[in-house]
């Protein structure tokens, strides 16, 4: 089955089960814009600049919560995260690795 990504959005959610979308284009704080999501499209207002291929929250996420990009776990948020807010190295820390964070080889939250 060919994959096609359909056009007229500024991001692009993955998978349904995402908590961020990836910015199509360079986004400017302020402004609102669509993301699509399979054949939905949604809005959000975006809260930073966002640079192309960066990531932007599209749902609050509280500290220590895990970051799911492509329908899988990226890291953890390290503080509270806001809709339309920028996803990156600044709130967001990889878990995959951590002694600190694995229990019998099972990621923790």
């Amino acid at each position: 089955m060919a994959h096609v990504i359909e056009t007229g959005a500024d991001a692009l959610v993955v998978d349904p089960k995402d908590d961020v979308a990836t910015a199509l284009r360079d986004l400017t704080a302020g402004e609102t814009i669509q993301y699509r999501s399979g054949h939905d499209v949604a809005s959000v207002h975006v809260l930073n600049d966002i640079p192309f291929g960066h990531k932007l929250a599209i749902r609050p996420m509280e500290a220590g919560t895990h970051v799911r990009k492509y329908g899988e776990v990226i890291g953890q948020s390290t503080m509270a995260i806001q809709l339309g807010e920028h996803v990156h190295v600044h709130n967001v820390e990889g878990i995959r690795g951590r002694g600190d964070q694995a229990v019998q080889g099972k990621v923790t939250n």
